[in-house]
């Protein structure tokens, strides 16, 4: 006797778990310009690689003398699968089912998925499209009775945090858990227009009486409330893209550049670049006049590994640029001030940024570079009143604490207390300066006049005692008598940059390899 009928019955359900919420359901996801769950698990993946688990998991429907009529699967996929040939815990929320609500489907699914993660070691991503949290209000009424919160599987989250990386996309209106679940996350992504994130709705702020900008178009009430354009700038979520298959892409492009977990070190890539390659373009990126901007971002194409700087985080705490880079194919973590915001000074969210990133580094074992031009914390009452100091001394320790070998060069200014945040200054300071550098406690130009208040009054031609202090200060600012004493330890020629960072990330892989 064979098991036929039993593996026949196994293919009818899980033939109706490919139907998901229904063709009605389907269609109407369709309609809003959003893939469904199971094709968005295809496209992300490595062709036919996803082996889904608990395929035929749901709420049966049978009749009177218990045979099955239908199935409504449980609104969330996962499995085993496999990105650039490396295993993953892949998974999606299935909005054709209750709008990817949880009490729609089995916690236990989601729980696993998590803990498959951690206890495999394997990298986890989340598609998350709804709330995939508790129940709604009518559930109260068939349970019968209220409760306090819980989330089952949170410290499995948590969990995840400290031993994977994870990445989570948000493909559709997430709030409650899901919005929780996408900023539990390593590295995030919203697409525009298509994704939002919310702890409530736009329906349950108002009904608690708050306006979301009072706006008659639901679609457009949700942007208002909790658009990528909001959360991208806030840095609730790291990036936002123009299409889920942009998503998709970012995630894997962000997952090759980290191992598949904490204790294993990241891959080295095939590197074509000449790592003797010398940009003249550099000798000439910094302007003389100090109050002329640059493009960092230029530098840094020139300095990487060509077309390998992936940057995070562009649209929030923008004084300083954070990314993923390759220097001889070796996977490094970069931070690089840019002159074109606020002059370089890092304010309370790009601190906040900083340490973010700084830690991310140090958890995953990648160096760190970091390009400085840096006038100092952002000064100013509404910088006193975002509480800059905090944030910025938290990005200090944070580069303290960092066990990560970390190289800097410093492109032009390093000024007071920020200035000391650029590397630590108690352990071996792999640092390169280029000739246009300028630092000190203070910009001297703020401090002339009152430094030099009596002689100024006292000169018969204030303006040319002024021009005359000035010039013998540049003489003292000059980076050659910082190198005389060696405050710093060398100048180089701008040029040099990539030949001695690549040297760098060959002896800083050797660290780590030594360590692992």
């Amino acid at each position: 006797m064979s098991w036929e009928n039993e593996l026949e019955e196994l293919r009818r359900r899980e033939a109706m778990a490919e139907q998901m919420g229904g063709p009605e359901k389907l269609a109407r996801q369709h309609g809003r310009g959003k893939m469904d769950a199971r094709a968005r698990l295809a496209a992300l993946v490595d062709d036919g690689s996803f082996r889904e688990i608990g395929k035929i998991a749901g709420k049966g429907q049978y009749d009177e003398d218990g045979n099955l009529e239908g199935v409504l699967p449980a609104p969330f996929l996962f499995g085993k699968a496999l990105i650039n040939g490396r295993p993953v815990v892949a998974t999606a929320d299935d909005f054709t089912i209750r709008g990817g609500a949880a009490d729609a489907g089995i916690s236990r699914k989601m729980v696993q998925a998590e803990k498959m993660a951690h206890e495999l070691k394997m990298p986890l991503i989340r598609m998350i499209d709804g709330t995939g949290g508790g129940g709604s209000v009518k559930t109260l009424e068939q349970i019968g009775a209220t409760y306090i919160p819980a989330v089952p599987g949170w410290s499995d989250v948590v969990k995840n945090l400290d031993t994977v990386p994870v990445v989570a996309l948000a493909l559709g209106p997430t709030a409650g858990l899901g919005a929780a679940r996408t900023v539990a996350s390593h590295y995030s992504v919203m697409v525009k227009g298509l994704s939002q994130i919310f702890a409530a709705g736009p329906a349950v702020v108002d009904g608690l009486g708050e306006s979301y900008k009072g706006s008659t178009d639901h679609q457009q009430a949700k942007e208002d409330l909790g658009g990528s354009e909001i959360h991208t700038r806030n840095g609730v979520v790291d990036d936002e893209v123009s299409s889920e298959v942009e998503a998709f892409a970012r995630a894997r492009h962000f997952l090759s550049f980290m191992p598949e977990h904490v204790g294993q070190l990241a891959r080295r890539s095939l590197c074509t670049d000449p790592v003797h390659r010398r940009e003249e373009a550099l000798l000439s990126l910094v302007p003389r006049e100090e109050k002329q901007v640059y493009s960092m971002r230029r530098c840094m194409e020139m300095v990487f590994d060509q077309g390998t700087v992936f940057e995070i985080g562009r649209m929030w705490g923008r004084a300083c640029i954070t990314a993923l880079a390759r220097l001889d194919g070796w996977p490094v973590m970069v931070l690089a001030s840019d002159p074109s915001y606020l002059g370089g000074s890092w304010e309370a969210k790009t601190s906040e940024k900083v340490e973010r990133f700084v830690k991310l580094a140090d958890q995953f074992r990648l160096p760190i570079v970091h390009l400085v031009d840096n006038p100092g914390f952002m000064i100013g009452r509404e910088a006193e009143m975002a509480g800059t100091i905090r944030y910025g001394v938290q990005a200090m320790n944070a580069v303290y604490k960092a066990s990560v070998p970390l190289a800097s060069i410093v492109l032009r200014r390093a000024y007071g207390i920020a200035g000391s945040a650029m590397s630590n200054a108690e352990t071996f300071q792999y640092r390169y300066c280029w000739p246009s550098g300028d630092w000190g406690s203070l910009p001297i130009a703020g401090g002339l006049e009152v430094a030099y208040k009596s002689e100024l009054e006292a000169a018969e031609d204030p303006e040319a005692e002024l021009a005359a202090i000035r010039e013998r200060l540049d003489k003292v600012t000059s980076p050659f008598r910082s190198a005389e004493r060696f405050n710093v330890e060398d100048i180089i020629d701008p040029r040099d940059t990539r030949p001695l960072l690549c040297e760098f990330a060959q002896l800083a892989w050797r660290k780590l390899e030594s360590e692992a």
